[in-house]
């Protein structure tokens, strides 16, 4: 079955105001244009639904730009991809017999722009919206926003998306918003959108077979392997074009050079690919074609000649990493829905087949849907926008609001980079960041070039550090080399120089986006960039600036208190000073990747208010004692230290005291007059109220400086703590009275009526009195604690020292339990006496002769 390709005539505003009849295609969209086009002329806002295929992304436009309300205005369609949106307005260009976009069909992207004053369809960036928005607040001349593969949740399309509605509430209830998708929510886009109208497209994809693996991969690293293996087996089994998704271009080219000597064309898709690579996998060709793409071909993209889909069922993902506080990619599963838009790629034409390289069961187990990026991701730059909009995110609409946690995070970076002010607004340097659009790092790098040299190699930094590194890196498994740390190396690659390792493709990339950050900076592109890179840098990265740790080359600390290494090799392992620019976790410590040596007298002159001179006493572990030192810092890294000779002693006392609490007091002189003391006063302090002084060991700890710190005067040592009278200490946090009532109410040792006396264990639950059993004789009752607010029992020893019997109530014990252990007793101990009745048997308490030596 073929699809016919039936024409629709509609009409073009051309340039020249000639109204002329345009054939548009019919695709499967089409039965859903006239419910579309009426809900927007009755509704601003609206949801569609349309499969793979469909015809949303080109057709939706080019109808809507001919609708009233959007006469003399444009239409912006938001694509989540560059290479998307490239193709979405070459289409649409071609669609409506136009060569290339720049005239009715405009594209801007941030390395493309294609725009004139006859544009009435503009095909952006989410992130270039967001820029817009903040350098034009009411979108003057925008008739309609539609945001395409909203279901994708990026975070600039989930902030474009609270932005716009933001802007529709307050100053232009007239503009149109659409959300597009094949797999969107629907009810909650319709929700978000005001409860807006649903119209969803059926359409006619053709069936698509699905065949599943009987085994899973091991390990990701088995994909390339697997998927030229199935990419052989499927062009001998199936006919048409194949589309293969890997996760990223590592992946893509292990996988060609798997497929060498295939009887196709093998050609890669994936984002860091010039344009023209690009349009050649997306093209006709003559030969069977095996395209290998990352999830850009995931939606959007059409790849003709494709029946045949092998999933890799991986993507690349940014993740926020709590060790770094940044955001880096990794390799994870696909969600059910990913798979079901890329299986639909294969079913555009003709009917075809997607094969997944996972078996039913793992499907089974996957997540529904992507989590949205706005919940994974590091958030300084949503921040930044937010507070260049003037706005909280409690006051705007979002699917998904971003994280307290991951926002406080991102505000005190911004505040680190002195983006916002004291009350959380952004600041003039935090508003020139806004509008500079890009990470607020490079953002704030880009604002501290002060001359025309400097801002050239400010652009120059910027676009590197926003692309791959230039310099792959060596095999060192293999025993090959890693790549050099220097950033000055791949500045040098920009401008002429060279390295075996260079990455010809990246570093046009690299050249186009400084070229680009130029003209935000109104450089000139033929200006020498000049300057201290590290300088710029720690601008960006001051969290990052990294001191040499010791002797060790290569050890450093960085200026977050986070430990990072380079190997020993490295041309900068033995800087004094580094300023980081690029950084990845391994174990408990940092890889430092990129980075740039750092004058310390530049970083004075820079940041004067970050450096603090002071004297400070801290706690060595090894020595066990307190060292006084003079210190230099810049944040919380120390640059110079030199011992203090004459350290004033209470800040010795203080910082021994500290090093006391943190290691939880146990190197106090605890012995058991002071445990006593301590559980005394609990008991009263439990049953008196608060008068009584909290002397828990949590309370110790928290008010250490309070009632140890006077005390270690003239000691700097653990060792030397063993002298502490600790039982006065706990005392004399006591009132005269309170030590009084101490003693009569909770007395330490109780008087028997054999002329000795028993200690009282207060640290127990119950406060309990031990004693031989003849020591008690003569004892009718326990006398009460505390006026009998606090409990008491008494623990009956034999001879022997063992237990007899616990009792709470003496009296009744003498008249029951008694009996029985008598008879035990008397048979173990016979030379003991053990009374009928103790209470009055004082007089034969003790053996013969005991008495006398009494």
């Amino acid at each position: 079955m073929r699809r016919r390709a039936a024409r629709l005539p509609r009409t073009a505003l051309r340039p020249r105001g000639v109204t002329t009849t345009i054939l548009l295609p019919k695709l499967p969209v089409t039965e859903a244009l006239p419910a579309l086009v009426e809900a927007l002329r009755h509704g601003s806002n609206a949801v569609l639904i349309a499969p793979p295929g469909a015809g949303k992304t080109t057709l939706v436009p080019l109808v809507l730009k001919d609708e009233p309300w959007a006469e003399g205005q444009k239409i912006l369609v938001l694509e989540p991809r560059r290479v998307a949106a490239r193709a979405a307005a070459r289409r649409m260009a071609e669609l409506i017999g136009e060569s290339a976009p720049g005239q009715t069909i405009g594209l801007a992207t941030r390395l493309d722009r294609a725009i004139s004053p006859a544009t009435r369809v503009e095909v952006v960036t989410e992130g270039l919206l967001v820029r817009r928005l903040q350098s034009d607040p009411g979108l003057d001349g925008v008739a309609a926003v539609l945001f395409d593969e909203a279901h994708e949740r990026n975070l600039d399309t989930d902030l474009a998306l609270a932005l716009c509605l933001d802007l529709q509430r307050g100053l232009r209830p007239e503009l149109r918003l659409l959300a597009m998708s094949a797999t969107i929510d629907g009810a909650a886009f319709a929700g978000l959108l005001g409860e807006a109208p649903v119209v969803e497209s059926l359409g006619r994809a053709f069936p698509v077979t699905l065949e599943h693996r009987p085994r899973d991969l091991a390990d990701p690293r088995d994909l390339p392997e697997a998927m030229a293996g199935a990419i052989r087996a499927a062009l001998r089994e199936h006919p048409g074009d194949v589309l293969a998704f890997l996760p990223g271009w590592g992946e893509i080219r292990r996988t060609a050079e798997r497929l060498v000597g295939l009887d196709a064309e093998v050609l890669p898709l994936h984002g860091e690919l010039p344009p023209a690579e690009q349009d050649r996998a997306l093209g006709p060709s003559d030969r069977r074609k095996v395209v290998l793409a990352t999830s850009i071909a995931e939606t959007s993209l059409t790849v003709p000649g494709v029946r045949i889909v092998v999933d890799g069922g991986f993507r690349r993902t940014p993740r926020l990493d709590p060790a770094t506080g940044l955001s880096r990619l990794v390799t994870v599963r696909i969600s059910k829905a990913a798979a079901e838009q890329r299986a639909g790629r294969a079913g555009r034409t003709a009917p075809g087949v997607a094969i997944r390289l996972w078996s039913e069961a793992l499907h089974r187990g996957l997540a529904p849907a992507d989590r949205p990026e706005i919940l994974e991701s590091e958030l300084s730059g949503l921040a930044l926008d937010l507070a260049a909009w003037g706005t909280a995110p409690g006051d705007l609409s979002w699917l998904d609001p971003p994280p307290a946690g991951a926002m406080a995070a991102a505000r005190a970076l911004l505040r680190d980079l002195d983006a916002l002010d004291d009350a959380g607004r952004a600041s003039p340097i935090g508003r020139l960041m806004a509008r500079l659009g890009t990470h607020p790092r490079l953002a704030r790098m880009l604002a501290a070039a002060e001359t025309e040299g400097e801002k050239a190699m400010a652009a120059d930094l910027a676009a590197l550090l926003e692309e791959r590194d230039p310099i792959r890196r060596g095999n060192t498994r293999g025993g090959g080399q890693e790549a050099p740390s220097d950033i000055g190396l791949r500045l040098d690659l920009l401008h002429g120089g060279d390295h075996p390792n260079a990455d010809r493709a990246t570093l046009q990339r690299i050249r186009r986006a400084a070229a680009l950050h130029r003209r935000r900076l109104r450089v000139h592109g033929t200006t020498r960039a000049e300057g201290d890179p590290g300088a710029l840098l720690a601008a960006g990265f001051p969290d990052r600036i990294a001191a040499m740790r010791g002797v060790m080359a290569g050890a450093f600390r960085l200026a977050s208190g986070q430990g990072a290494r380079l190997p020993a090799t490295d041309p900068l392992a033995k800087s004094p000073l580094l300023a980081v620019a690029d950084l990845e976790l391994q174990g408990t410590e940092a890889r430092i990747r990129m980075a740039a040596p750092l004058d310390r007298a530049v970083l004075e002159e820079r940041f004067p208010g970050r450096f603090i001179r002071e004297e400070a006493a801290a706690f060595d572990a090894r020595t066990g004692a307190v060292q006084a030192r003079r210190r230099l810092r810049f944040g919380p890294l120390v640059l110079e230290e030199q011992p203090l000779p004459h350290a004033d002693p209470a800040t010795v006392a203080a910082a021994l005291a500290a090093a006391v609490a943190e290691r939880g007091l146990r190197d106090l002189p605890w012995g058991d007059t002071a445990r006593q003391i301590q559980a005394r006063i609990g008991w009263l302090r439990r049953v008196e109220g608060e008068t009584w002084p909290d002397l828990s060991d949590a309370a110790l700890i928290a008010t250490v400086q309070d009632w140890l710190a006077p005390a270690l005067h003239g000691r700097s040592r653990l060792s030397e703590l063993a002298g502490l009278n600790l039982p006065d200490l706990l005392l004399n946090r006591l009132e005269w009275e309170q030590r009084r009532r101490l003693d009569t109410a909770l007395p330490s040792r109780l008087p028997l009526p054999v002329g000795r006396s028993a200690a009282i264990d207060y640290a127990r639950d119950v406060p309990t009195l031990e004693a031989r059993a003849q020591h008690l004789y003569g004892l009718a009752t326990l006398p009460p604690l505390a006026e009998g607010r606090v409990p008491l029992q008494v623990a009956l020893l034999s001879p022997a020292g063992r237990p007899i019997a616990v009792t709470g109530d003496l009296g009744g014990f003498w008249k029951g339990g008694w009996l029985d252990a008598r008879k035990d007793m008397r048979g173990r101990y016979p030379k003991h006496n053990w009374p009928e009745d103790p209470a009055s048997a004082v007089a034969d308490a003790l053996r013969p002769g005991e008495l006398a030596r009494r």
